[in-house]
């Protein structure tokens, strides 16, 4: 059983706890978090969802993405999921995402990371990730187009692109 801790609007903890699969009651909140990891060329790893999952079976998605469970910090929770994902054991202590996106019932918290990773040194948990592998944001967008990505906006998938390494606005 999965118990996740449950925010105020304002993001604070009220407290109390909910399981994973529970209804949310109005005005409670969770949160989840989303890493995008890229490469030197400036490439997204990507991972196709196994076809037994609930939502979007087979469709390939950003690296890693999951729920903070009770007791998890952002960072430590973006940590969790990218290691029990992926096999790739990452540092974001003292580390704010580079996105954070409200949606129905709750923060989506998002680390646009550079990671240099072969896909044959991946650890993929076989009961989310069925296969990984280093895609171009056209590619990507591709993918979507052909409806064998999770439907993310694509100017969602843009801006994870152009906002890799840097937090704010174009300082150039």
């Amino acid at each position: 059983m999965e118990l996740w801790d449950i925010y105020a609007a304002d993001r604070s903890k009220t407290g109390r706890t909910m399981v994973r699969g529970d209804k949310m009651k109005e005005g409670d909140y969770h949160l989840v978090v989303h890493v995008c990891i890229f490469n030197a060329r400036g490439e997204m790893l990507i991972q196709q969802r196994q076809s037994f999952k609930e939502g979007w079976p087979d469709l390939w998605d950003i690296s890693v993405g999951g729920s903070a469970v009770q007791g998890d910090t952002s960072q430590t929770a973006a940590e969790r999921e990218t290691l029990e994902e992926l096999g790739i054991s990452i540092n974001l202590q003292g580390v704010r995402p580079n996105l954070t996106m409200n949606f129905e019932v709750g923060f989506d918290d998002i680390y646009l990371v550079e990671y240099n990773v072969g896909i044959e040194e991946l650890k993929l948990q076989k009961e989310e990730v069925q296969a990984a592998k280093w895609a171009t944001k056209e590619e990507i967008l591709e993918l979507l187009e052909r409806k064998e990505f999770v439907p993310y906006y694509p100017a969602l998938i843009e801006l994870f692109f152009a906002s890799r390494g840097k937090y704010g606005c174009n300082k150039e």
